[in-house]
């Protein structure tokens, strides 16, 4: 059971138990439930029902980003079969068509380097 309706199931569970309980008591005795047994249920049942909401948000979300990633990546592999390697013919052409420049070395250089330390000179 996923997160969303284990909290959906405790946000019912609590509110029902919270209503026959006072309903119960106050049938029976005339009395009322403590406060605190109140506020308890009602903090379990708010509690649950913003995780349920959030978790159902999430949900949500994680459903938009796969189907954006899906919709990418049909959209990408749409594009490489359409596009192909039309350029490689080009390319090699004009490889081919221009030889290898040479390599020219370096000239010597005019001014040497000298480290300096300290009182040196």
């Amino acid at each position: 059971m996923t997160l969303k309706w284990m909290a959906v199931m405790v946000a019912a569970v609590s509110v029902t138990l919270c209503v026959t309980a006072n309903v119960v008591l106050g049938t029976v005795n005339g009395a009322e439930l403590p406060v605190v047994v109140n506020m308890i249920a009602l903090t379990a049942t708010g509690v649950a029902t913003v995780l349920a909401v959030v978790a159902d948000l999430h949900e949500r979300l994680n459903e938009r980003v796969t189907a954006l990633t899906e919709f990418l990546i049909a959209r990408l592999n749409e594009l490489d079969s359409h596009t192909g390697d039309r350029n490689t013919g080009f390319v090699e052409g004009y490889l081919l068509s221009h030889p290898d420049p040479s390599v020219v070395p370096i000239g010597p250089r005019l001014h040497s380097r000298r480290a300096m330390l300290g009182g040196d000179d």
